[in-house]
């Protein structure tokens, strides 16, 4: 006996078997797998809060965080800040990787612990960002040595607060005491701040402008916060890097005077001349040529009007059949100041 036509075509499947109107639904699509993050070589993370692991490093086959490298205890700097990672050597760096393959951390239990506890017989090891978890304390000073919850360095500053007290950075409530999450300023005794507040006050200032946010202390403040693990960099602060402020830097380059003579245009600026510019001694936001302003050779200051008791722009003048005020000829020197 032959078989049925239905029973020659194998039935289709589920999910492509039209529906009422006779239309297959669309095929479900597989779930895609995300490919594998891209971690830190030495602490096993992708995370890449600079105020907290510094700049991902990324050269030469290597993915490391800034602060796992200076807190590496198997890495030393043997290179110029231009080799490596700031000094750190890539040959170095894969040799630490090897050490430190076998070390488990004593937060997290994983593989690849590299900063060691320098209290004294402490056998505890752990990654950089774990440490921070957990209360400990890595100094950037010095042999960046590192300390766990049990050893780290405390402060011991008799500060007690009158009421509530505020974090003078983000106004929040600190802890009654110094912890390791609030610190206090060890020249007044009264400036109270949380530890990722003063840490990214510390980051934004950098070493030349670091300093207590109420006393205004800087060589003890510092001194403090290196010890307690406030990483200060030794760099220019945050509001002079790239050019943020160049504006204000810029001198005043053109003539202000009521009619400008210069056949060349109010920015033409010599160094001896008639067309010497001068800016105002006293503000530097407006300046002259030599001649526009009848200035003696000799003058080395000028003073604009509005920094001037005068409060009068000066007035020069040019022949009537001046088309322009830049083109306009002299018929004679000014041998005082006109007024209107």
């Amino acid at each position: 006996m032959g078989e049925s036509p239905a029973a020659q075509c194998p039935t289709a499947p589920p999910e492509e078997q039209a529906g009422p109107s006779g239309v297959p639904p669309p095929r479900k699509r597989k779930r895609q797998i995300p490919k594998e993050e891209a971690v830190c070589g030495l602490c096993r993370r992708g995370d890449c809060d600079p105020e907290i692991f510094g700049q991902l490093c990324r050269q030469d086959g290597l993915l490391i965080h800034e602060n796992c490298l200076y807190h590496a205890s198997g890495l030393t700097q043997r290179g110029a800040d231009e080799e490596g990672f700031y000094g750190f050597l890539f040959p170095d760096i894969r040799q630490e990787l090897k050490r430190v393959a076998q070390k488990r951390c004593c937060i997290c239990r994983l593989q690849g612990a590299s900063v060691t506890c320098k209290g004294r017989r402490c056998p505890r090891n752990f990654h950089f960002p774990c440490g921070r978890e957990r209360g400990c304390i890595s100094q950037f000073f010095g042999e960046f040595k590192s300390f766990c919850w049990k050893h780290r360095p405390v402060q011991r500053v008799r500060a007690v607060q009158q009421d509530q007290t505020a974090c003078l950075v983000c106004l929040e409530a600190v802890a009654g005491r110094p912890t390791y999450d609030t610190l206090v300023c060890p020249a007044c005794a009264s400036a109270w701040f949380h530890r990722r507040c003063i840490q990214g006050q510390a980051l934004r200032s950098a070493l030349h402008h670091f300093c207590c946010p109420l006393c205004r202390d800087m060589a003890t403040f510092q001194a403090e916060m290196f010890r307690l693990g406030i990483k200060i960099p030794n760099r220019d602060a945050a509001w002079e890097e790239d050019g943020a402020f160049a504006d204000h830097y810029e001198r005043h380059g053109s003539c202000d005077a009521g009619l400008c003579l210069c056949p060349a245009g109010r920015e033409q600026a010599e160094e001896n001349g008639p067309w010497r510019l001068l800016l105002c001694s006293s503000c530097g936001s407006r300046g002259t040529h030599q001649l526009c302003s009848a200035v003696g050779e000799d003058a080395n200051t000028w003073e604009c009007a509005d920094c001037s008791d005068t409060g009068t722009v000066p007035t020069a003048v040019v022949s009537p059949d001046s088309s322009s005020p830049s083109t306009g000829t002299l018929t004679q020197r000014p041998s005082s100041w006109h007024f209107g």
